[in-house]
């Protein structure tokens, strides 16, 4: 090649380092002078640089954003030459270097690198890459299962896992007071009824932002919720699950176990409101509709009396399950005209509810503002691990069904009657979970006040539903045709305390 050919080369750098202990980025600043002096000396033209600050290239499955646009600057045909530190920087994918090998040889691509070790111009450069990258991949797997053993054995022990700290603590699993604080709140507000939407949209509109600086959403929120080590729980391969390890028999791979140890660091929320909060976040009623809050009391929640399928709300103002067994009114609520039902002195005077919602507003809130409404967070001391082990053991079998169906081995009819005895059966293991579970949350917070029954008319459309859940459960009945006023004993109520 000419000196005035190699002159038009357009060269690009690829910059990378997988982890800036000093956040300065001092070691890509080290690479981009080498990476310079490689370009003077082949009379090369720099057009650009690409840099991934602490990132891994060892996992194909993460994220590199300046890896990804030096690909798509590549196929666009932006550059013909490519200078990185050393091989390591740019990939420790087979795959992805043998991508760039057959560009080299196919179209003509200058791969160098800054330290010396290859040189993609030439064949002899390209057999030594192929040969170091397969010993670079074969110690990438042996350190992996290196970090993998000593995970799980820190986990045993009870220490904090190495890597990115968690919001309240730092990497040695002191408590942050301010963080710890704030996560101490996400749980308390889920576990009082508002939705992980909901959530983020307080903190946001407080200007509390997550501890990476982005706004919380959804997400975030659901990834604090569910970490156990909140719980002061110390756990390894916490995504082991029965499902789990069925795809991975499929597959033809063991499946990791599940270690579960106590932590030494200081848990947040106790056992009990975290085990509550995954209850209901792996609640079925309640993942009818994710990604939205509910617009309607008992949508999701109320029951049908016929078929024990949820309600939800349908065009009409009206609650309808499933199977369309009942279609009922649910009316608007008026606390105005609840407490006047409340306060009438006799069931002839009171006015009458004009729909569900009403009627079962009026109930629970006739029974806070009786005089012993402290002891319904007086709920029988029960072990909940042997319920919570058949409520996964249902979900289990649910997924079991559903991929019964998926596979042809049972039809249609037989999946719809195997999938209601089963929510029936499941059904009946979170009301006993429900009304074994100490007083907390929206129903603790209303206890508190000075007047729990205002307390729980002032509520969110939240916390009025989780008050409800955690008292009674609403069943609702057909209602007699061509009535146009609302009947009591269409609704079917059983106090769970």
């Amino acid at each position: 090649m000419t000196s005035t050919a190699a002159a038009q080369r357009r060269a690009v750098f690829y910059l990378r380092i997988s982890l800036d202990q000093t956040g300065e980025g001092l070691a890509v600043d080290r690479q981009r002078k080498e990476c310079q002096r490689i370009a003077r000396q082949r009379g090369w033209r720099v057009v650009g640089e690409f840099v991934d600050n602490s990132i891994s290239a060892s996992d194909a499955r993460k994220n590199r954003p300046g890896y990804d646009a030096l690909v798509k600057a590549y196929e666009a045909g932006e550059f013909d030459a490519l200078v990185c530190y050393d091989m390591d920087r740019l990939t420790r994918q087979p795959r992805q270097m043998e991508d760039w090998l057959d560009a080299a040889e196919q179209r003509g691509l200058d791969l160098v690198t800054a330290n010396g070790e290859a040189d993609l111009t030439t064949d002899a450069g390209r057999t030594f890459v192929r040969v170091r990258m397969a010993f670079a991949r074969g110690e990438v797997e042996r350190k992996s299962a290196r970090q993998k053993v000593a995970a799980a054995q820190r986990a045993k022990l009870g220490r904090p896992p190495l890597g990115v700290r968690l919001t309240g603590y730092t990497a040695k699993g002191e408590t942050v007071p301010d963080e710890a604080e704030l996560v101490r709140r996400i749980f308390k507000m889920f576990h009082s009824g508002e939705s992980l939407r909901g959530i983020a949209a307080v903190l946001t509109a407080e200007g509390l932002a997550a501890r990476n600086g982005r706004p919380w959403n959804p997400s975030s929120i659901r990834e604090t919720l569910t970490n156990p080590r909140y719980a002061g729980r110390s756990i390894y391969n916490r995504l082991a699950s029965e499902a789990a390890a069925r795809k991975a028999r499929t597959a033809g791979k063991a499946a990791e176990p599940l270690t579960v140890a106590r932590g030494t660091w200081e848990s947040l929320v106790s056992d009990d409101v975290f085990d509550a909060v995954q209850s209901r976040l792996t609640d079925p009623r309640r993942r009818t509709q994710q990604g939205t809050d509910r617009k309607h009391l008992g949508s999701g929640m109320f029951l049908c009396d016929s078929c024990g399928q949820p309600v939800v709300s349908f065009s009409g103002g009206r609650y309808r399950c499933k199977a369309a067994c009942v279609n009922r009114a649910h009316g608007p609520v008026d606390h105005v005209r609840v407490r006047r039902i409340i306060a009438a002195d006799d069931d002839r005077d009171a006015p009458l509810a004009r729909g569900v919602d009403e009627f079962v507003t009026a109930l629970v809130t006739e029974r806070l503002s009786r005089p012993d409404a402290a002891k319904l967070l007086a709920a029988p001391t029960v072990d909940t691990a042997p319920l919570r082990a058949e409520q996964d053991r249902l979900r289990a079998r649910l997924d079991t069904i559903d991929a019964e169906y998926d596979d042809g081995i049972i039809d249609g009819l037989r999946w719809r009657t195997a999938k209601e005895k089963v929510n029936a059966q499941l059904s009946e293991v979170d009301r006993k979970i429900r009304a074994s579970t100490p007083g907390g949350g929206a129903l603790g917070d209303m206890l508190a006040a000075p007047d729990p029954a205002e307390a729980f008319l002032a509520g969110s459309l939240m916390a009025r539903r989780s008050v409800i859940d955690a008292l009674c459960e609403v069943r609702l009945r057909r209602g007699t045709r061509g009535s146009k006023t609302f009947d009591p004993n269409t609704v079917r109520v059983e106090w769970r305390r």
